[in-house]
């Protein structure tokens, strides 16, 4: 990465500038410090202590090296959709089923794999913003870069990141709209299953979701949500802890004879961009399964309108 130096950067150290002006960490700092070629100012070696001056060209190592690959993203052709791209960000609608990164069982069938396929002629670190359940749909944000990875990162803890989802629910919360306000810990017996804690419970951690019912009919609700905190499997266990887990959701509700899979999707994420703050919004549409357990159990509701008026501001 290459920026001329004027106007107002004339003047900074290298240090404030990365600091204040690229939003990098102290650890991203030192990485960059030992480096073979980090940060360099017209071509030669300079310390982070440097003061910028007009017409200087400095040069940040920040692209990604064949070592920064991990050996377990292998490329492999599979359908996915991209939503947003570009040399920052890339947004894909993640198909039910399709697992987030490599795992036991899952070598070649993952968003990472998929992505180091698209972007097989490069040197491809995958960054995952934000992880899906394997069984659950939508949007799905990755970073490009280094740097991109951590304004996401911090976007994200920040609550600057918001997600919108779609479900349908087995039960209909007593209060059409509201806040579940429960802590999320995981279960003794189980590395995978998680559960709503005691307030006083130090396992469990701040979780927070909105929801609204969009409809309901013979016992079952759609549901529009939107999570506050980012907590494993958060809808799945606040939806079952107040009587309406997801339709199809195996692990805090029953299976279901009319989708294979939890009826949950990732319809709108919005995000400040990690090059000039500005807001990015992305959205999936409902994929096929979701669409037709809708339609079926809710034929009054157009649910790609109720998006794009609830969420996107559409008229």
């Amino acid at each position: 990465m290459d920026i001329l130096i004027g106007g107002e950067l004339s003047g900074m150290t290298v240090r404030e500038y990365l600091t204040k002006n690229r939003g990098f960490s102290s650890r991203m700092i030192k990485k960059l410090k030992f480096s073979d070629g980090g940060i360099l100012v017209n071509g030669s070696f300079v310390t982070v202590r440097y003061v910028l001056k007009d017409g200087d060209v400095l040069s940040l190592a920040t692209e990604d090296r064949p070592e920064d690959v991990s050996p377990y993203t292998l490329p492999s052709e599979m359908e996915i959709g991209i939503i947003y791209e570009d040399e920052y960000v890339t947004a894909v609608n993640k198909p039910a089923g399709m697992p987030s990164h490599p795992s036991h069982g899952h070598r070649l069938d993952t968003v990472s794999n998929a992505l180091a396929y698209i972007y097989r002629d490069k040197n491809y670190v995958f960054r995952p913003v934000n992880r899906l359940d394997r069984d659950t749909s939508g949007c799905m944000l990755t970073s490009n870069t280094r740097d991109a990875s951590y304004k996401m990162y911090r976007a994200m803890t920040e609550g600057k990141i918001k997600k919108t989802y779609i479900a349908v629910a087995d039960g209909v919360p007593e209060a059409e709209s509201g806040v579940i306000d429960r802590p999320i810990g995981r279960c003794p017996t189980s590395i995978i299953t998680r559960r709503v804690t005691s307030p006083d419970d130090p396992a469990g951690k701040e979780a927070v979701t909105e929801y609204c019912v969009l409809a309901e009919a013979e016992g079952r609700s759609l549901l529009l949500l939107r999570p506050l905190t980012g907590r494993t499997h958060q809808i799945r266990v606040h939806l079952a802890s107040v009587g309406a887990p997801v339709t199809g959701d195996d692990l805090y509700g029953k299976r279901s004879e009319l989708i294979k899979r939890q009826a949950l999707h990732c319809a709108v994420t919005e995000f400040p961009h990690p090059a000039d703050g500005r807001t990015v919004t992305v959205a999936a549409p409902l994929p096929d399964d979701m669409a037709r357990l809708t339609e079926e159990l809710f034929p009054e509701i157009d649910t790609d309108s109720v998006i794009e008026r609830e969420v996107l501001g559409e008229d």
